[in-house]
C-alpha cells in the first residue's frame, strides 16, 4: 500500500470502518495477498468486509468525464458549475459524505437554493418526524451495554449495516444470569427467528420471540395500550406477557431499523415513542433506531446543527422551508419539480443516481461514472473518507463523532474541496451574467 497511516508490526492500519451504522473502531485492514485488493486483517465487520472488496490496495487513478467523455478536472468542475448556475431550482441527492463534505454542500446549497435529500431519505424521515412532533427518550451503545436487562427488537434483529450491534451492545457476551440482558424479538423474518435461536444456543443470555398480533402497526399499539395499564379485547397473551417484561425492567430498550419499516413507518416509530415515554414515569427506557447510513444520518446532523432544519429543506424566495413530504427525491424527479440533479456518494458506490433527463453531476466513487454516460451530465471522482481521506462521521445513536484515518494518501480529490471550487465557479458564472 502507499504511505500507510499508524501502521502495526503486520502492515495492517488501525482503522474505524465509514460502512457501518456503528462506526466498528476495533478493526485493521492490509492488502490482501494479491496486493491489489483490501481486506480486514483484525476484528470483524460484515459491512465492512463487503466494501472493502470496492477498493483497490493502491490510490485510485480515475478520470472525470463530461457528456461521457474524460476530461480534465477543471474542465469538469467549470461543466458542472454551468449546470448548477443555469438550475432555476436544483436537487442535492444521494449526500453519501462526511462532517467535512457535508459543510461544503450546506454552502453550496445555500448559495443555489437547492433541495437536498439523501439516499434514503424516505427511512430517515421515518424518525425524523416523529422526534420533531413528540420528542423521544434516546440512548448510546455504552448505556445499552452497561444498563440494559430487557431489549426488544422491533420487526427483526438488527442487520446489513447495523449487523454488529448486539455484539457492541455486549448481548450475548456473558454467562447467562440477573445481569445478563433478555432479548425479545417482536416480529420479524424466519431468519430472524433462525438467528434468535441461534443466540439462544449459546446459552449466553435468555431469548424470546413474539409473533405480531395483525400487522407491525396493530402489534405496536396493542403492546402500547397494555403497557399503560388499558383493557384491550382479545390481546394475544404473549403481548400481555411483553408489556409485563417492559413495565418489570429496571431499563428496557426498545431497537429496530428505519430502513425496514414499512410506508407510513413514522406510525410504529411514534407508538413505540409512546410505550418508552410510559415506562419513564415508572422506570427507565429507551428506543434506538439505526438509519442514516453512506454519510446520510451526519449530513442531516450537520444541516441541522447549520441551519436549524433539517434535510428535505432549502433555501427559497420565502426563507427556509422544510416539507419531509414533498421534498422527497423520487416525488420531485416525477413531478418535474427539479432541474437539475447533484448527486453525492462518496462511500457507496451502488449508491447510483435515479433515471432522470435531467442535467445531472455525479460526485462521487470511480465505480459511479458509470451512471454519467450521458450528454448533459458531468462525473468527479472524489476520495472516500476513511479509505483515501481523513474525515469524521456520526455514529447511529448520535453519542459520538468518530474519526476516520485513511488507508493510504489518495490521488482524488476531497469532496469539499471540489464543492468549494464548484460553488466559487458558480458565483462567477452568475455574477458574469448578471446586468
Amino acid at each position: 500500500m502507499s504511505d500507510p497511516l499508524l501502521a502495526t508490526e503486520d502492515g495492517a492500519v488501525r482503522w474505524t470502518s465509514p460502512f457501518c451504522l456503528l462506526l466498528c473502531d476495533t478493526l485493521a485492514v492490509r492488502a490482501d495477498a494479491s496486493g491489489r485488493a483490501l481486506e480486514l486483517a483484525a476484528g470483524e465487520c460484515a459491512g465492512a468486509r463487503r466494501a472493502l472488496a470496492r477498493f483497490g490496495a493502491v490510490p485510485s487513478t480515475a478520470t472525470p468525464l463530461v457528456d461521457g467523455r474524460p476530461a480534465a478536472p477543471e474542465q469538469a468542475i467549470e461543466a458542472a458549475a454551468a449546470i448548477l448556475a443555469a438550475s432555476r431550482q436544483p436537487l442535492f441527492g444521494g449526500l453519501g459524505t462526511d462532517v467535512a463534505g457535508a459543510r461544503a454542500l450546506y454552502r453550496l446549497a445555500e448559495g443555489t437554493g437547492a433541495i437536498c435529500d439523501a439516499a434514503q431519505g424516505d427511512a430517515l424521515m421515518h424518525t425524523l418526524r416523529p422526534l420533531q412532533d413528540r420528542g423521544g427518550y434516546g440512548t448510546t451503545l455504552a448505556e445499552v451495554r452497561n444498563r440494559a436487562d430487557l431489549v426488544v427488537c422491533v420487526d427483526g434483529l438488527p442487520a446489513g449495516e447495523a449487523a454488529e450491534w448486539l455484539a457492541r451492545c455486549g448481548v450475548g457476551e456473558g454467562a447467562s444470569g440477573p445481569d445478563a440482558p433478555h432479548l425479545v424479538l417482536l416480529g420479524g423474518t424466519p431468519g430472524d427467528q433462525v438467528a434468535l435461536a441461534t443466540l439462544a444456543a449459546r446459552g449466553a443470555l435468555t431469548t424470546e420471540y413474539v409473533a405480531l398480533q395483525g400487522d407491525l402497526f396493530d402489534t405496536v399499539a396493542l403492546l402500547g395500550a397494555r403497557v399503560a395499564g388499558r383493557t384491550v379485547p382479545a390481546a394475544a397473551p404473549a403481548i400481555d406477557a411483553l408489556a409485563g417484561r417492559l413495565r418489570a425492567a429496571r431499563y428496557a430498550v426498545l431497537v429496530g431499523q428505519s430502513a425496514r419499516l414499512p410506508a407510513h413507518g413514522a406510525l410504529v416509530v411514534e407508538a413505540v415513542h409512546r410505550v418508552v415515554g410510559t415506562l419513564n414515569a415508572s422506570t427507565r427506557a429507551a428506543a434506538m433506531w439505526l438509519g442514516g447510513g453512506n454519510g446520510a444520518g451526519t449530513v442531516n446532523a450537520v444541516f441541522t446543527w447549520l441551519s436549524g432544519l433539517p434535510l428535505r429543506s432549502r433555501a427559497g424566495p420565502a426563507g427556509r422551508e422544510h416539507d419531509p413530504a414533498c421534498l422527497g427525491t423520487a416525488r420531485l424527479l416525477a413531478d418535474d419539480a427539479v432541474d437539475s440533479l447533484l448527486w453525492v456518494s462518496s462511500f457507496d458506490p451502488d449508491c447510483a443516481p435515479p433515471a432522470t433527463t435531467v442535467p445531472l453531476v455525479v460526485l462521487g466513487h470511480p465505480e459511479l461514472a458509470a451512471s454519467a454516460q450521458r450528454e448533459g451530465s458531468v462525473f468527479v471522482p472524489v476520495s472516500t473518507p476513511g479509505i483515501g481521506s481523513a474525515g469524521h462521521l456520526f455514529r447511529a445513536d448520535g453519542g459520538a463523532v468518530l474519526p476516520l484515518v485513511p488507508v493510504y494518501r489518495d490521488t482524488l480529490p476531497e469532496l469539499a474541496t471540489v464543492l468549494d471550487a464548484l460553488a466559487g465557479c458558480v458565483q462567477a458564472l452568475r455574477a458574469k451574467a448578471a446586468p
